[in-house]
């Protein structure tokens, strides 16, 4: 009996008929960098869930924390010299180690702020263009001296003692503040937090805008995962870096309307709810000895670094 398999079915393979490759398909820098920007807000509000609940900073009343964060961030903003700076670092690093803190993870996240936030910003004070002083690192030499209106551009440019001493200070400050909010945020519940405030008799209204903020970014944020996903599982060629831009501009108007909306829907949900603009928290209990003994020390401790 002939067959009727189709002849083409009955043929053997070649050994190869094809080479497989693995693909490289390259994202745009910003499109990462909004994915990326998204992770580290998320991480960073939820830290605090993850942290060991037995650490130091853990167990002091939310109320202390928030007076140590306001009270050490003036005395950093004050200070106006190094050793005092770098001595209040080693204070809240002290305080990072006994809260049980992961260490590498917390001042990657300092560090990385402080780059930027700090070093980057305070770095063009280093010349004597910005800082008059001593110049110890010549940079080049222009063919004359140049003034226009108040300004004064001196023949030799080059980094000053002086504007080293700045831009130093500048980043100690930087690294010192947000370590300092960082160790609050990540030992304290944000409810006991908003708590703290309104115990310190914080208006209703910046309470308000700051729990529905706190609330939104993480809508935010999982919008903005959801888009780069969607973008990503799309894509089957490069994108050009033109084409990139104007998708981080869409999006970043669609966030803007997306946001609107949201904030009149939350609006409109809060006043058909009858909301009177008065916030209603449970009553804090009264501080236990611990608590007192503990602000009292932080309270000295800040005494002496603002003496120095």
């Amino acid at each position: 009996m002939k067959s009727k398999i189709p002849a083409f079915l009955l043929e053997q393979p070649s050994a190869a008929p094809y080479s497989r490759r693995r693909g490289n398909l390259r994202i745009s820098f910003l499109e990462k960098g909004i994915k990326h920007m998204a992770e580290v807000i998320r991480s960073g509000y939820i830290q605090w869930e993850f942290a060991p609940a037995d650490g130091f900073f853990q167990k002091i009343d939310a109320r202390i924390k928030v007076i140590f964060l306001l009270l050490y961030i003036i005395i950093v903003s004050l200070k106006r010299e190094i050793m005092p700076e770098v001595l209040i670092g080693g204070f809240v690093f002290i305080l990072v180690l006994i809260s049980r803190l992961h260490i590498v993870r917390f001042y990657k996240r300092v560090f990385f702020l402080g780059f930027f936030f700090g070093f980057l910003i305070a770095l063009p004070s280093a010349l004597n263009i910005i800082t008059r002083g001593n110049i110890v690192f010549p940079l080049f030499n222009l063919s004359k001296d140049h003034s226009f209106w108040i300004y004064h551009v001196p023949g030799e440019i080059g980094i000053t003692a002086e504007g080293i001493n700045v831009v130093v200070m500048l980043t100690l400050r930087v690294l010192n503040s947000v370590s300092i909010a960082y160790l609050v945020l990540y030992t304290t519940p944000f409810p006991d937090i908003i708590r703290a405030l309104k115990v310190l008799k914080v208006p209703d209204t910046f309470l308000i805008v700051i729990t529905l903020a706190y609330k939104y970014i993480f809508i935010f944020t999982r919008t903005v995962e959801d888009m780069y996903l969607a973008k990503k599982s799309r894509m089957a060629g490069q994108v050009n870096n033109a084409d990139a831009r104007g998708w981080v501009a869409g999006r970043m108007g669609f966030v803007f309307n997306r946001t609107r909306l949201r904030c009149e829907e939350i609006f409109k949900a809060m006043t058909g709810k009858g909301f009177s603009e008065d916030i209603k928290l449970y009553e804090a209990g009264n501080l236990d000895s611990r608590d007192i003994a503990t602000g009292c020390v932080l309270l000295m401790i800040g005494g002496v670094f603002l003496w120095m």
